[in-house]
């Protein structure tokens, strides 16, 4: 949950570099929430063509969250592909019909680039160049 919680709180941050548990677990807890708003929606009435009041409040609900979400979503997707070290652009590929978000799928699921790169360094800690930091200290 506290991944879900870390999105929301860099909501248009673009810059820097999210983990592969960042960016599927704020997937995870998003899909569940889609799911149960889909689920309450079927439950409170006909559906979309639905006049009862009950029916309208999910819809309502349902549409606010996925508008609200479509910002952090994306700057997590972004800061995800900064972190295997491709631009934020590439995030445009899911709008090529069925290739594109099999591509984007698989370049979420790549490890991170050890080490530092243009987007920041490495949030796992791997391969960072520590020495400078370490001058000092021994």
């Amino acid at each position: 949950m506290n991944w879900y919680v870390k999105v929301w709180r860099q909501y248009t941050d673009f810059k820097g570099r999210a983990r592969r548990k960042e960016f599927w677990m704020f997937t995870l807890f998003h899909s569940i929430l889609l799911f149960f708003f889909g689920f309450l929606l079927g439950f409170s009435g006909a559906g979309f063509y639905s006049d009862e009041d009950v029916s309208m409040i999910v819809l309502g609900t349902l549409v606010l969250y996925v508008l609200a979400t479509i910002i952090p979503y994306f700057a997590v997707t972004v800061r995800r592909l900064h972190d295997i070290g491709k631009s934020g652009m590439w995030c445009l590929l899911c709008l090529i019909p069925y290739i594109g978000n099999f591509w984007l799928l698989i370049l979420t699921c790549m490890d991170s680039k050890n080490g530092s790169n243009k987007w920041g360094r490495n949030p796992k800690g791997i391969g960072n160049d520590n020495l400078i930091e370490q001058i000092g200290t021994e």
